[in-house]
Parts: structure tokens; sequence; C-alpha cells
């Protein structure tokens, strides 16, 4: 996008704003493990006096606790041996902005450091994803992205589909809608809000649609550099939230929120560009099946296939994840590649300058940190190690029982990821034994509940 993006700010404009009175609340932020948005609300005399060049002091097990804020044993990070210290948390002035959906706030993410020797914190999520771009700007890459990210809408409350124990929820919608602009319209009191409050934030948004399901929509955000992707991508997910509460509705990310419907994905767009960010590196003359490439396309492709299996645990965190990939679902459930064929989990298109590939493993529930630093690290170890993609597969992926699959299950996933020695040199141990752990006890808390389909299933007839 040329020129100034609407909606972000710089610091001196921040402090006028407040001066004026235009702004009186800054979100100091930072994305937790699940990809949420944790923080502070910081009245804005004091962010300037105090915030913006000391930072904020968090407790650390806010990267080391569940989705219950329950702080997990055996992380090495901190533990109750500990102490549970803190972290410091630094604004990143490059990312300040409106928070268009909330009256006079603007939001500012901040970078994690270990309050004693102020190095980033290795494990923050945020921090996992600049390592490796930092790593391909070494190599001379400019790591591009978008996503495309689903979510269901209803029409519930937050606090009313928690009444129903999230049973017989009303989606908006009653039928599939793909494209239907009359049920697009008939959703756009929250989506277009949802569309204009990310457009006012910072958050470029190319378009919004209907998709496979009743209620399902699909919100698109524009093309740009990786880490900023990222972090638009949580905001996008954070003030759809909030802006369906404010209208009395509710939405969820979640990849499979009820088996009989379509699942919500996070499609991952990728290609690399010179350090200047200017010129496609996937533009070249050979020929790759029915496109013309260069060999870091090539290998970079090759990568991320050879890896899909080791880093799905990036894409697809919770036990529930997992059932989103059936077949003839549009989600992914071999590992191939093809040019613009919806069966493949890694899909080629574009050509020129627009030549790109998808990724449609991610669920949209996953963390966008983790999900892009995961393909960049597949990515860059394809060219380094000069890795050949399979040959391309043409026709219909689901019906191929000879290829190799995507992980079934959360456990599944979670030993494909610790035998997975890219990750270790990638990430780092600590990083990976971290995240491991964080993955063993999703498995673990579903292990030890009794569902309602169990009861429902057993309670009377076993």
């Amino acid at each position: 996008m040329d020129g100034p993006v609407p909606g972000m700010l710089t610091r001196d404009e921040l402090t006028q704003l407040i001066a004026s009175g235009e702004i009186d609340t800054v979100l100091a932020v930072f994305p937790d493990m699940y990809g949420r948005l944790l923080g502070k609300r910081i009245t804005g005399h004091f962010f300037l006096r105090q915030v913006a060049d000391g930072g904020y002091h968090a407790c650390d097990y806010l990267l080391a606790c569940d989705m219950e804020m329950d702080p997990v044993p055996g992380y090495q990070f901190t533990s109750w041996e500990t102490g549970y210290g803190d972290v410091h948390c630094v604004p990143d002035f490059a990312t300040l902005r409106r928070a268009a959906w909330l009256p006079r706030t603007a939001l500012v993410f901040c970078t994690i450091l270990n309050d004693q020797e102020h190095t980033p914190v290795a494990v923050a999520p945020r921090q996992i994803l600049q390592r490796q771009l930092a790593l391909a700007h070494e190599a001379g890459f400019t790591v591009m992205g978008g996503s495309e990210i689903e979510l269901y809408v209803f029409n519930e409350t937050f606090a009313g589909a928690r009444a129903k124990h999230y049973h017989d929820l009303q989606t908006m919608g009653a039928y599939i809608e793909d494209y239907h602009i009359l049920q697009g319209t008939i959703e756009d009191d929250l989506i277009g809000a949802i569309r204009r409050g990310l457009d006012g934030s910072g958050v470029p948004v190319e378009f919004t649609k209907g998709e496979w399901g009743p209620g399902q929509q699909e919100i698109n955000l524009e093309y740009c550099d990786a880490l900023e992707q990222a972090d638009r991508n949580v905001l996008y997910k954070h003030a759809a939230k909030e802006i369906a509460q404010a209208q009395g509705k509710a939405v969820t990310f979640m990849a499979k929120w009820n088996e009989k419907l379509a699942g919500s994905s996070m499609h991952i767009h990728m290609s690399l560009r010179d350090s200047a960010g200017e010129r496609s590196l996937f533009v070249g003359d050979e020929q790759l099946g029915p496109v013309q490439a260069s060999p870091t396309f090539r290998f970079f492709l090759g990568g991320w296939l050879k890896h899909a299996r080791g880093l799905t645990a990036c894409f697809a965190p919770y036990v529930s994840s997992y059932k989103r990939f059936q077949a003839g679902s549009f989600a992914p459930t071999g590992i191939a590649w093809s040019y613009d064929n919806r069966t493949a989990g890694y899909r080629v298109v574009g050509h020129g300058a627009s030549l790109r590939v998808e990724c449609r493993v991610p669920g949209a529930d996953a963390n966008p940190y983790l999900v892009y630093a995961a393909l960049i690290a597949a990515g860059l170890d394809g060219i380094r190690n000069h890795i050949e993609p399979p040959a391309i597969f043409q026709g219909d992926i689901y019906s191929a029982k000879e290829l190799p699959r995507i992980p079934g299950t959360l456990r599944e996933a979670i030993a494909e990821f610790g035998a997975c020695e890219l990750a270790r040199t990638a990430f780092g141990k600590d990083v990976v034994e971290h995240y491991l752990h964080f993955l063993k006890t999703e498995q673990r808390k579903f292990d030890e509940v009794v569902t309602c389909w169990e009861r429902e299933r057993f309670f009377e007839r076993a």
C-alpha cells in the first residue's frame, strides 16, 4: 500500500491527540501463546509521562498459563519455584495506531523483555516471528504475506452463548452463503462495522464475503510484510469480538465449532521480495508445472512440503483444530502442492510478480505469529538446502491415498513437532520445549474432561 496507512499514528501525533482530548486511553498490548491480546489500559497523559519511554511491567506467567489463566506447572521459563516475576513491556512505536472501534483510544504493541537482562523474551510469540524475519533479512529476503481468516457470526451474546453451554446457538445465516450478497447485506451491520473499525485502525481491509457455512464470513486484509500482517491478524480477531459484543452479537474463530458445518481457516499467502521489498524473488524462467518461477520459489515450496507434518502443530494448536481436516470440506487432508486447486494444502496461485504460495493448513484458531514463523522457517530451510518439491499433483487430492497425510490429531502433531529437527534449529530448544509443554497441556486438559457427547451416548445405555 503506497503512502501512510489511515489510522496509523506517530508518537508526535499521539501527543497532540492526547493534549486535545481526542485520545485519552492507550492500550499497550502483547500477544500470548494463544494469540490473545493482553496488556493494560493506560491513561493517555500517564502513558506519555511514564510508559512511552520506560515501558511497564507484567507478570511472566502470562506466557506460561492456559486459556483459563491457570499457572501451569512444568515450564522452564517461569514457575512457582521462580516466584512468577515480571517481564518488561516496551512500546514499539512502529505499531502505534488508533483503535477506531473504541472511543478515544489508541493501541500499541509492546516488545517483551526479560526484566533483568532487558533482552527479548525468546518464547514470546511476536519475538519468535521476529527472529525468523531477522534470519530472512540476513539472507536478503523481505517476507510478504496475506491472510484469509474466516469466522462465524451469531445472533447471540457471548454471555447468552455461555449460559446455553454453547449448545443450540443461532447463526446469523440459515443457509450456506458463499459469495451471497443478500445474506452478506443481512450480516453487514456487524461485518461492515468490523470492516470499518479495522480500516480506521491501520488494518486495511480488501473485502469481506460470505463463506461456506451459515453465518460464516471471511475478511481479507491487504498484503504486506509478515510482521505487520501478523499484528493485523490478531487485531482483526480481537476487534471483531469487541465490535460483536457492542452489538449484542457473538463471533467465533474456532477451526471447527460444529462438526456438521464447514470449518474456519486461516489461509496464508506468502512470497519473498528483495531486501528493499520491491522485486519479487519468485519470478524466474524455470518451468515448474504450469508456472514459470525462480529456483528460490522452487526450493521455498520444497521446504514447505518437507516440513508440513513436523510443523502442523503450529497451524492447528488445539484438539478441536483437527476436526476441520475432512475430505470434501475445502480443508486439506493430503500433503501435496497444486496450481489453483483448493483440494491442495499447498496451493500455488498467481503468476509473474503476483506468484505466491497459499498454505491452506492453518485454522482460524491458530496464533498468527507462530503460523508465519513456522512457514518462514520451513521456506528458508528449503532455500538453504535446495530442497526439491515433489511433482505437482493434479486432480482431487482427497481421493489420493498414496500421499502423506496431515496429522489427524493433536497427539500425532505433538509427536511430529517434538521430533522436528528444523523446529529446534530454527526456533531454539527452549522455545520448542516451551511450545511442546503448551501443546501437551492442551491435550491433557481435554483428556481429563468428560464431554457432553460422552454423557449423551453412555449415561443411560452403557
